[in-house]
């Protein structure tokens, strides 16, 4: 297993460029763990990882 730590941004503008202009730079800035690495993510995996993080960003945000 090769697990690798990368900002979202990173994530974002490997396999999703088009929704680069859509977040914040809070949100890219967001550190994700992948467990397998950035290599072996696909797209769909991509949307999935941007989703569930903005939908914890957001979670975070309203507890202020």
């Amino acid at each position: 297993m090769h697990m690798e730590t990368v900002k979202l941004s990173r994530i974002v503008m490997k396999l999703t460029p088009d929704m680069y202009p859509c977040l914040k730079s809070s949100e890219l800035d967001i550190d994700i763990v992948l467990r397998y690495g950035l290599e072996a993510l696909e797209q769909e995996d991509a949307l999935d990882i941007v989703k569930h993080s903005i939908s914890e960003y957001q979670k975070d945000a309203l507890l202020h």
